[in-house]
């Protein structure tokens, strides 16, 4: 990773994060009564709660609207989770404002082309190694990590590494 970036990286106050192909591998799992489950990584949680540690909060940002991803958002400390967001970048602001950062401290995974103009406005724009072609076309970084097996624990990983914490 070049200098530049890592630069990006260091001035990083607020992380959001999609959930479908970033925090999940975009996996749909129903069970026989229709129910939709999803499948998390554990050391995205731990991600979480290491940069909530070094007071840097981690948001939820999806089109979707399910109980699975806010029971999830609370056990692992997420600090607001907003469901049922169509036109993501719209809220931007108002995160801003809430959590007195401007853009440039914001970073942003997301991997689809719902999430791209989001990724365009943040400090930091991150997809995982699986995202749509577009998308890891207009980031600043692309994981090395695939969706659902700790993208956010990567990411936090540069975060916290080039800070010098843990």
């Amino acid at each position: 990773m070049n200098q530049k970036l890592l630069k990006k990286f260091h001035k990083i106050k607020l992380v959001m994060t999609d959930v479908d192909g970033v925090l999940t591998d975009g996996g749909m799992y129903y069970s026989k009564q229709g129910d939709v489950m999803k499948k998390f990584h554990v050391r995205d949680g731990m991600g979480i709660n290491m940069l909530k540690r070094n007071n840097i909060p981690t948001i939820i940002v999806t089109k979707e609207r399910n109980p699975i991803i806010l029971k999830w958002a609370k056990n692992m400390n997420i600090k607001k989770t907003f469901s049922g967001v169509l036109e993501k970048d719209k809220i931007l602001k108002s995160v801003c404002e809430k959590f007195n950062v401007s853009q440039s401290n914001v970073l942003y995974i997301g991997d689809d082309i719902n999430d791209i103009p989001l990724l365009k406005k943040v400090g930091v724009s991150v997809a995982p190694f699986d995202a749509w072609k577009q998308t890891k076309k207009i980031v600043d970084y692309v994981s090395e990590t695939k969706s659902g097996n700790g993208v956010l624990r990567e990411i936090s990983d540069i975060i916290l590494d080039y800070n010098n914490k843990s």
